[in-house]
């Protein structure tokens, strides 16, 4: 006979698997809301579903100066400009992009860029490009 346990009796051992059963088994047989208690109620039929994202502000704490908005499209931008492409000219930067796939409009952002510069971060190319960086960093 296997009982799982030698200090419990068959009963506690088999309380005690339910109640981690929904974390052992995660989401996908019952999951970790097996209980109705944890189950979130929806919202009424004339209230507003949840969001993550209240007054339409993407982020939650962008930077000082800068929106959520230019902090997604910054990241957006260092996506496709790799560590290994930096520090580097336009020329180097275009390169590294179009080898990462960037959309027409990020290309199109980084040819506007003066030829004889080199940048070190990605921050420095948003700032070339005309936008404002983060006032204060902490």
């Amino acid at each position: 006979m296997d009982r799982g346990s030698s200090k419990h009796s068959p009963r506690v051992d088999e309380q005690m698997s339910q109640e981690v059963s929904g974390l052992v088994q995660g989401p996908g047989t019952g999951g970790s809301r097996v209980d109705e208690f944890r189950v979130p109620e929806p919202a009424g039929e004339d209230q507003p579903e949840p969001t993550t994202a209240p007054a339409g502000d993407l982020r939650s704490g962008a930077p000082q100066g800068m929106t959520s908005e230019d902090v997604e499209a910054r990241s957006r931008l260092g996506r496709f400009i790799t560590m290994n492409a930096l520090p580097g000219d336009r020329a180097a930067l275009l390169a590294n992009a179009r080898e990462n796939e960037a959309p027409d409009d990020v290309l199109a952002a980084l040819e506007r860029l003066p030829e004889s510069t080199r940048y070190q971060t990605v921050s420095e190319v948003w700032a070339a490009l005309g936008h404002t960086n983060e006032t204060t960093r902490w």
